[in-house]
């Protein structure tokens, strides 16, 4: 149950290790919410967003950290992203990514 929640709202990667191999931050709240705080360095693709950005995302080769306010989208996003072929992790709340910068 606990890996299933870890896999669901993050925590489960070490995210200091994948950031280390240059990964790209996705935060996927709405744009309203990401401007009240964000990662920094982070792109904001809002969820409803991401499928039109897969293309791209595919081209860049680095893994992705995806984030959002509580995890849920996050998880959802990086689910999304790994069903392409993109190496993805969900880092769950972005408050909690951005504490490794």
């Amino acid at each position: 149950m606990i890996n299933f929640l870890k896999k669901l709202f993050g925590g489960g990667p070490d995210l200091k290790e994948i950031i280390s191999r240059n990964a790209m931050i996705i935060d996927v709240r709405t744009p309203e919410e990401f401007r009240r705080g964000h990662v920094k360095g982070s792109v904001n693709i809002p969820l409803n967003s991401l499928h039109g950005n897969i293309k791209k995302l595919q081209k860049k080769k680095v893994p992705i950290i995806t984030c959002c306010a509580s995890g849920r989208r996050s998880g959802i996003a990086a689910k999304q992203l790994e069903q392409v072929g993109i190496e993805a992790y969900n880092g769950g709340p972005w408050t909690r990514v951005r504490g490794y910068f």
